[in-house]
């Protein structure tokens, strides 16, 4: 841990060097450059100082993440300008190399730095940098109703038409504006779907986060087929050093607490049936199970009598699982509804056009709609935010289903 951590602070030191040469070829005035370098040094040092000190009985606070978004609004853009300089600096060898060839040494081996490359770097790392500025002011309550129609040819018409609300990775310990949230919960309520699920992740870690919000989120309307939830991996309270194992089960009971106290029935590794007009549709909750998390949902428990030919929709928190487990299961999992990814609170997304975001590289269903031989995944891009203080590019969701009896039309 402390060879990484080192590791780490001499990477962003070097990234600092090559971003003082930018603004050293940009700014002749030796004051205004005296003021950048101490402002970056005592920025590095409050850094360094926070990561180093780091409680791991406490876990993520609101001054850790204020650190993780100043860190990222410091060395985005930085590493962006130094990348730039970096080629530039390529450049500059292949030719140095190239003039020592042919005997011409007018300019020296690697010549002078150009204040237009300086310029466009900086041009580029602000893009970046106000790209930060605004997830962690505007882009973190940005809230975006997402609405998704699916078709199935073996869903029971008397479905045909039913709608699902969806949210999911709450993360309440991150929250710190009353009047946004209550706006999104306005945004649920005023879809009046007939059905309304969450996907996992209440809280960071501590079910003590929730309690400021638990009014708030109480207002959730019921729909006339219910409000049901799973949990998530945050849930377990995995992620910080308990004193004891008994207060890490106290909290993991409180947690669990947190969800009928909001109105939703949790579902842990079982399922409930959805009536309507005579005929049943199955609702299927299981507890995390993540490729590379905490593995505890059991779906052969959670649908022990659950018949073959029912249509199922199953909660499952993280995506990974549809991915190993649910998309090939015999059983025939028609729909599961994830979350877990946030879409790494950071990519850019043009709807029905472009997505990308570094999540990919980690989950292949990361965010929106999957299919794989008539079984989807859809993948919220979550309600809260979490580590970074923010959300660039791929915004808070509260998503709408609607399923839909037959084949989609071309």
């Amino acid at each position: 841990m402390v060879v990484r951590l080192l590791f780490f602070f001499v990477l962003l030191l070097l990234v600092e060097v090559y971003a003082f040469q930018a603004f050293k070829t940009l700014l002749r005035n030796r004051w205004m450059l005296m003021g950048y370098g101490a402002i970056s040094l005592v920025l590095f040092l409050y850094i360094a100082y926070s990561f180093l000190n780091f409680d791991r009985s406490v876990g993520q606070t609101k001054q850790t993440m204020f650190t993780m978004g100043l860190m990222l609004l410091v060395y985005v853009p930085k590493i962006v300008l130094a990348l730039v300089l970096l080629g530039e600096d390529m450049y500059r060898l292949i030719s140095g190399m190239f003039r020592a060839a042919v005997g011409d040494s007018g300019e020296g081996f690697f010549g002078a730095r150009r204040t237009f490359v300086s310029q466009i770097g900086l041009g580029l790392a602000s893009i970046p940098f106000f790209s930060l500025i605004y997830g962690m002011t505007i882009g973190k309550y940005n809230f975006k109703v997402i609405k998704q129609t699916i078709h199935f040819p073996d869903l029971p018409i008397e479905f045909d038409g039913f709608t699902i609300t969806q949210i999911s990775d709450v993360h309440s310990g991150s929250f710190d504006d009353p009047e946004k949230i209550s706006y999104a919960i306005d945004l649920i309520n005023q879809q009046n779907s007939d059905l309304v699920l969450f996907t996992g992740d209440i809280v960071n870690t501590h079910a003590k986060e929730m309690y400021p919000w638990i009014d708030t989120f109480k207002a959730i309307n019921r729909p006339a087929y219910g409000k049901f939830s799973v949990l998530g991996n945050h849930d377990y309270g995995e992620y910080i050093d308990w004193k004891t194992q008994q207060e890490k089960e106290e909290n993991f009971e409180a947690i669990k607490k947190l969800y009928g106290d909001i109105g939703f029935e949790l579902l842990l590794n079982e399922h409930r049936f959805i009536e309507k007009d005579g005929k049943r549709i199955a609702l299927i909750g299981v507890e995390n199970w993540g490729h590379n998390f905490k593995k505890v949902g059991d779906i052969k428990k959670a649908s022990k009598e659950v018949a073959q030919d029912d249509f199922k929709i199953v909660m499952s928190h993280d995506p990974s699982h549809w991915d190993y487990e649910l998309k090939q299961d015999p059983k025939n999992y028609q729909l599961t509804l994830s979350g877990h990814t946030h879409g790494m609170q950071f990519g850019i997304e043009i709807p029905g056009f472009f997505k990308w975001s570094l999540a990919q590289y980690i989950y292949p269903q990361w965010a929106g709609l999957y299919e794989t031989m008539g079984r989807y995944v859809y993948v919220n891009r979550g309600f809260g935010f979490h580590a970074y203080p923010g959300r660039v590019g791929i915004m808070p969701e509260i998503t709408v289903i609607e399923l839909k009896k037959g084949k989609k039309v071309s």
